[in-house]
């Protein structure tokens, strides 16, 4: 009698605590990231917008797509849950199926064409690069004190409903260099503005200048 009481009595709350977590297993969510492998574009402390609808109509608190609404596009920051490194992973797609990708030197090269790069700022740290990939462009960052280790790659074909994905930290960021390609039923959805963001640095302080800010 009690619980039939507690119910009745809160049942728009239960309600309301239903539909919110449907839409956020389905629909869109934030994710927290812990780590720099997206920086700049991305940062430590963020909470990052992720819009679950992007791909795949799901079945609310399952990974099952019960249809496919679109498919990830080069460029795009996708969040996926890694079978290969068991945990969840925020990175960039470069690679599509049926392509074939290689690295020199630090430069991508798609289907044998190379991107295009600009410095757009250096310090003793670290260099900032704008990357053009098919004339889409994002920044992507070099710390000059890690090793060039992943910094090539030979030629490799991406194969069927797989992605290819880096971090734009190029040499400090565990990505396909490290895991291999990204199944596409891996794929949770398309991170696409940072919700809000926190300084670790500075006792958890809001990074108001970050808030809402699209991510390119």
């Amino acid at each position: 009698m009690n619980i039939r009481k507690f119910l009745s009595n809160n049942k728009q709350f239960i309600v309301f605590i239903i539909l919110m977590s449907v839409f956020r297993s389905a629909v869109a969510d934030w994710n927290t990231v812990p780590t720099g492998s997206m920086k700049p574009t991305i940062v430590e402390g963020d909470r990052i917008g992720v819009i679950k609808m992007a791909y795949d109509l799901r079945l609310p608190f399952t990974h099952t797509s019960l249809y496919a609404l679109n498919d990830p596009k080069r460029g795009d920051i996708v969040v996926f849950e890694s079978a290969a490194a068991d945990t969840r992973m925020v990175k960039r797609v470069i690679g599509l199926p049926g392509e074939t990708i290689a690295m020199d030197n630090g430069e991508v090269s798609i289907n044998g064409k190379s991107a295009i790069y600009k410095v757009t700022a250096t310090n003793p740290a670290l260099t900032t690069i704008n990357e053009n990939l098919d004339n889409m462009n994002h920044p992507i960052q070099v710390m000059h004190s890690r090793s060039g280790a992943g910094d090539n790659f030979e030629p490799v074909v991406v194969p069927d409903d797989h992605y290819l994905v880096l971090g734009d930290n190029r040499r400090n960021s565990a990505d396909s260099r490290t895991y291999g390609f990204i199944p596409r039923s891996e794929i949770v959805g398309r991170a696409a503005s940072v919700v809000m963001s926190f300084d670790y640095d500075d006792d958890y302080l809001l990074r108001k200048e970050r808030f809402f800010k699209p991510l390119i």
